[in-house]
């Protein structure tokens, strides 16, 4: 048994607590970027789609981080067929998002700016992490 599946369960715990936090800091992203002025110039709909996909995508991160918690052991073991197929699943949704973190955005937002720059890759590392943790769960040999 190699290090990694050794504390799989911990790893899960932590990516878990890790999407709880994104969460979070989503429901306040608008406050924290100063979108404020750039979203009172929204047409009432787009303002109204974006608050409804902060909340989707907030509580979705609150499910995914509440299941893990719960259904870690289960999670890292693989025992269950459902285990893997939710493993599999958020960490598909983290895969994607990561790689939305570098092809649709586009680098005029953090390039040359230092703050910026951190920002992305730590999201960068933190996607791709949920996504490396969950797939390696997914589809690992069963223990």
């Amino acid at each position: 048994m190699n290090i990694i599946t050794e504390h799989l369960d911990k790893i899960l715990i932590a990516a878990a607590i890790g999407q709880l936090i994104i969460a979070c800091i989503n429901m306040r992203l608008d406050r924290m970027l100063n979108w404020r002025e750039e979203l009172s110039g929204l047409s009432r709909l787009l303002y109204e789609v974006f608050y409804v996909h902060k909340w989707y995508i907030s509580i979705t991160l609150l499910i995914f981080g509440v299941l893990t918690i719960r259904f870690a052991g289960d999670i890292a073991t693989g025992a269950y067929e459902m285990a893997r197929w939710l493993a599999a699943s958020i960490g598909i949704f983290w895969g994607i998002r990561t790689l939305i973190q570098w092809v649709f955005y586009s680098g005029d937002h953090w390039k040359g700016k230092r703050k910026e720059t951190v920002i992305h890759w730590i999201l960068t590392f933190a996607y791709g992490g949920c996504a490396v943790a969950y797939l390696y769960a997914a589809f690992r040999p069963a223990a």
